[in-house]
């Protein structure tokens, strides 16, 4: 097993336990209050490339190390999906209240968003990982935002490698439109929500069939390979 492997193993345990976790949470909620606000559950380890290049801009040595660790939190990266803005409280405060992972930073880019109109809510977190050798604490990044903000995020991600981070001007401002745009449409949605839920738990009636229907995508091939590891300050 090369360094590298070494250094990133417990990251990967600490991602499929989360993503179990989190997707646990997920059912508990439908089961119980049959709207669940966690809509689907992403997750990924930081590509080795990817690493490079944060190390490089944060002036950092390129190798496995305690400093690297502690320097980029996001190695360990999970999404959670929501289906509107309300949700995302819901599921902060929960992950707070769990005792099976710390919180150890939080920042709101919902109520305070980018000047680029980025937003999204990040929580950085503190999971024990159980190894042969013993405990080993691994920093993970949580990212939760709804299916409108991950559209504009996605979008903007793939633009931002074309431009390497310099956007023409013309470029720039519909990208700020677009993000307006989305957060109109998250606010809309939230007016309507009892009506949405309500048509939601008919169809789902209606079909014999869990309302949960986004379990497909993620289950069923769509899954990690959807999330794209935005880099974020």
């Amino acid at each position: 097993m090369g360094q590298w492997e070494r250094f990133l193993e417990p990251y990967k345990q600490a991602v499929d336990e989360l993503k179990i976790k989190l997707k646990g949470m997920r059912n508990q909620f439908a089961r119980e209050i049959e709207h669940s606000p966690i809509e689907f559950v992403t997750g990924r380890v930081k590509p080795i490339p990817s690493i490079y290049d944060k190390s490089l801009e944060k002036g950092i040595p390129f190798e496995p190390s305690e400093a690297l660790a502690k320097e980029l939190p996001d190695i360990a990266g999970l999404r959670i999906m929501c289906q509107f803005v309300d949700d995302i409280g819901t599921v902060v405060e929960n992950i707070r209240l769990r005792n099976d992972m710390r919180v150890v930073e939080e920042r709101d880019y919902i109520s305070k968003n980018k000047p680029s109109g980025y937003r999204s809510y990040h929580m950085i977190i503190e999971y024990p990982v159980q190894t042969i050798h013993g405990e080993i604490g691994i920093l993970a990044e949580i990212q939760i935002r709804t299916l409108a903000m991950n559209f504009w995020a996605s979008i903007e991600h793939s633009l931002n490698y074309k431009y390497k981070g310099v956007f023409p001007k013309e470029i720039k401002a519909r990208l700020q439109r677009a993000a307006e745009a989305a957060f109109s449409l998250d606010e809309e949605m939230s007016k309507i929500r009892d009506e949405i839920q309500e048509a939601q738990r008919y169809f789902s009636e209606y079909r014999g069939e869990p309302r949960d229907d986004m379990r497909k995508t993620e289950e069923g091939g769509g899954g990690d390979e959807i999330f794209n590891p935005v880099e974020r300050g």
